[in-house]
């Protein structure tokens, strides 16, 4: 494969070395959402600084440690200690801010028998309050989140509240047939069904969650008989967690209607957050994660799964402690999962829930189909437009972290080379280039997903898009034919020299010495319901200079007269081909090689 950098065409300056390095402000708090430039990585699957750790303290085979390097849905090895011992990459790559997929106690492997995985990505908490040992410990926690923030580097963590790790079982059916049980046929008031005995009586379920009408209830039954396996009591921390009358107990979610709120997520125990316990438990967990460690911010996985009420708590809680901490712009944005190109669902759950900003799924969807050539730069001008459904409008867009690809969806190299199968390596390269623009410098807080800028190219979405970033021994991640390298992941994948890391690299760098690129509104210039250009201006916040960016997502080059500012006379090239002068006020024209992208910044 061809290691050049094959995007001469747009022009684009390596503005800084591959190893530079952002200088630590003097007040990195001070930074707001908008500044930031986030790196998304599962620790597990990053760096191992300490083999000592990689079967967690456990003793047995991979269904009782949970190791299995060679498998993807097994522990590899990666712990904290690795990600501190990389935070020289990090950082050269521009990122200010690291999210990492959940690191608290995990049960090690669960799954039908034949069928199980471990609990490596994070997302089966049995110990919401310590680190997993297969990570590390929380000393060791605490100097990652230390070396960071000497840095100037913010930490955001991922957090759950929807459910913990799946370990009530009903006494009725068997553990692959819980299908769901709604309020209507099982309500709260009747053992196993509308013909049941009457139970808990008075009680009227979720317009009646009151503290004292809460603790009337008595018998956990709800639409199933629940019960916790021998061993596995007191298996959760905190110890209330251990105890079925917090859960639903109504079986799987089938994804619709109530089932979203009330179900089990893939088996998972969904913890019943109207309970006014349970909002405040989880309130005392996770405020004392920004105590101890003086962390800067939540993801919130599986947002959406949860009743508003209990987020309408639990935010403003989270940022009163981190105020009190001495943390300002604690950022706090859910998952509220989409694959569609509407903003609409994201956006309600802001207005609904409270949730301050939430991943912005919309945007990945865009991107995945405009730049693969599968749609036009209609739909990108179309999400845009929608920015004013934000809590908060326009501005409150600015603080969605958007992204591309992830360790759920898939990576962003996927979709491209699925939507082009017949593409050249240059061709898939300068796809992927063209994408990581437009992350960088429309609205947005930009996400990158790890092993993106190595040219990482999942076979598929979960487990097939977590590949690890040390030499792996899974044969269906090695086997893959990275973009921009002639390496496999069978090897170390650090490379500052990676065309994707450089071209990233340059581009945080424009980006954060350009405030219209952090904080400024949109206007749309240009699109077309085909592939082509999409253009739209940005403005700085402050002087209202005018950022004009440009994007050709076609195999053509491509020329239009565009609408720009009337006082947007002259412009300098940040990135990219830029015209010198404007063809007259109000006028600029715009060429672009294919798949080319240009920044022009409006001079005084």
């Amino acid at each position: 494969m061809i290691r050049s950098f094959l995007l001469a065409a747009s022009a684009l300056t390596m503005a800084i070395p591959a190893t530079a390095q952002t200088p630590a402000p003097t007040d990195f708090r001070a930074r707001t959402p908008e500044q930031e430039v986030v790196y998304f990585v599962l620790p597990d699957r990053f760096e191992n600084g300490d083999p000592k750790n990689d079967k967690g303290g456990l003793k047995g085979d991979r269904l009782s440690t949970g190791y299995d390097p060679t498998a993807k849905g097994f522990y590899h090895g990666g712990d904290l200690k690795g990600l501190t011992q990389r935070l020289d990459y990090i950082q050269g790559l521009g990122a200010t801010a690291i999210w990492f997929a959940p690191i608290f106690k995990n049960k090690p492997v669960q799954g039908p028998k034949g069928d199980e995985s471990a609990g490596y990505h994070g997302y089966w908490v049995t110990d919401f309050t310590q680190v997993d040992p297969h990570f590390g410990t929380n000393a060791e926690f605490k100097a990652f989140v230390d070396a960071a923030h000497a840095r100037g580097m913010k930490v955001y963590m991922d957090i759950i509240a929807n459910h913990t790790a799946d370990v009530i079982r009903y006494r009725e059916g068997d553990a692959a047939s819980y299908a769901y049980r709604g309020k209507a046929d099982y309500p709260f008031s009747r053992r196993g069904g509308l013909k049941g005995a009457a139970i808990n009586p008075g009680f009227n379920g979720d317009a009646d969650f009151s503290p004292e009408n809460w603790a009337r209830l008595t018998d956990p039954t709800f639409a199933y008989t629940p019960y916790v396996p021998k061993g596995e009591e007191t298996v959760k921390v905190p110890a209330w967690l251990n105890d079925p009358i917090h859960y639903h107990n109504r079986g799987d979610t089938n994804w619709v209607g109530e089932s979203s709120l009330y179900g089990d997520f893939v088996g998972l125990d969904d913890l019943a957050t109207e309970s006014p316990r349970v909002v405040q438990g989880m309130i005392e967990i996770y405020a004392s994660w920004i105590e101890r460690f003086g962390i800067d911010g939540f993801r919130i996985d599986t947002a959406r799964h949860v009743n508003p009420e209990f987020w309408q708590a639990f935010v403003p809680a989270m940022l009163e402690t981190a105020r009190a901490k001495g943390i300002p712009n604690f950022h706090i944005f859910g998952e509220v999962a989409t694959s569609d190109v509407d903003p609409a669902l994201t956006a309600r759950w802001t207005r609904i829930a409270g949730l301050p900003s939430n991943l912005d799924m919309a945007f990945a969807a865009a991107a995945q189909r405009v730049v693969s050539g599968k749609a036009g730069t209609d739909v990108f001008a179309r999400l845009l437009e929608d920015d004013a459904l934000y809590e908060g409008g326009a501005p409150a867009a600015t603080r969605l972290p958007t992204f591309l690809g992830n360790h759920d969806f898939g990576r962003f190299s996927m979709f491209v080379k699925q939507a082009n199968p017949a593409a050249s390596d240059e061709e898939l390269l300068a796809r992927v280039a063209l994408g990581h623009a437009m992350l960088l410098t429309l609205r947005g807080v930009p996400v990158i997903y790890y092993g993106d800028e190595q040219g990482f190219v999942s076979d598929g979405n979960d487990q097939l898009a977590r590949e690890d970033m040390f030499p792996s021994k899974v044969a269906v991640y090695n086997d893959n034919d990275l973009i921009g390298t002639d390496a496999t992941t069978a090897q170390s994948n650090f490379d500052p020299s990676h065309p994707l890391y450089r071209h990233i690299a340059a581009l945080v760098d424009v980006r954060q010495s350009t405030p219209a690129l952090q904080s400024g509104l949109t206007r749309i210039r240009h699109f077309s319901d085909k592939p082509g250009l999409l253009v739209v201006s940005r403005f700085d916040p402050k002087t209202g200079r005018e950022v004009v960016l440009a994007y050709n997502t076609s195999a053509q080059p491509v020329t239009n007269t565009v609408a720009v500012e009337p006082a947007s006379l002259n412009f300098a090239p940040l990135a990219g081909q830029c015209p010198v002068e404007a063809n007259a006020p109000g006028s600029m024209t715009i060429t672009l090689p294919p798949f080319g992208f240009a920044v022009c910044a409006a001079k005084d």
